[in-house]
């Protein structure tokens, strides 16, 4: 992968992960459903450089809400009326699309889960991410002080008028993940638009960074 379209976070360094940025050949200047096809082709292969085959992708449909959805092999591509994603099996690659909005990515070390959320504005005011971490605790034994958080670049003010990302953060100490677990790097996607997409600035015609989560096959 051209490091100059993709980035990665130091606190997710033993794991297989990525956040793609924007790409300077590709028109996005359509709707989101345009715009994911024409990007899909390269997001493919982003998943497949970090060791995944084409089958392996889970994403959901994302609709500003705070469901999350458990997933294996035997999901769906994509499941419906989700905005996170969970998962403990070996061979699988979380996704999720962002232009604004926070990939909220989750990995417990002890037992191998992963997860990887949407967050706006609306789904932080839901809760989506402590409801993330209460299934992974129901469904596959994490604890919030083994579970790592990292938020993604996202819009923050002054540009946009709520902190979402603040909120984030309190939420996910609320629910007892540690402070030396939780990495924000702070980075609005409207200080740069040659490397991010913003929804904001583009007025919705804009492509989608996709953030990746894996977990290496046994």
């Amino acid at each position: 992968m051209d490091p100059q379209l993709w980035t990665t976070f130091p606190a997710l360094t033993d794991l297989p992960h990525g956040f793609t940025l924007r790409h300077p050949t590709i028109d996005v200047a359509a709707d989101r459903a345009e715009v994911l096809a024409r990007l899909a082709s390269w997001h493919g292969e982003i998943a497949g450089e970090l060791g995944f085959s084409p089958g392996a992708l889970r994403t959901a449909t994302q609709v500003h809400g705070r469901e999350v959805a458990a997933v294996d092999a035997a999901s769906p591509s994509t499941t419906p009326d989700a905005d996170g994603l969970i998962t403990n099996t070996p061979g699988i690659v979380l996704g999720i699309y962002v232009a604004d909005c926070c990939a909220v990515f989750l990995a417990d070390r002890r037992t191998g889960a992963i997860g990887l959320v949407h967050a706006g504005k609306k789904g932080t005011e839901l809760g989506i991410v402590p409801n993330a971490i209460r299934l992974m605790g129901e469904n596959y034994g994490s604890r919030p002080e083994d579970i790592t958080v990292q938020l993604s670049p996202c819009i923050r003010p002054p540009v946009f008028e709520v902190d979402f990302a603040a909120d984030l953060r309190s939420q996910s100490l609320e629910t007892g993940i540690l402070p030396q677990h939780l990495h924000d790097g702070g980075v609005c996607t409207t200080s740069d638009s040659a490397r991010y997409y913003s929804y904001r600035l583009e007025k919705g015609r804009t492509g989608r960074m996709l953030a990746l989560l894996g977990k290496r096959a046994a």
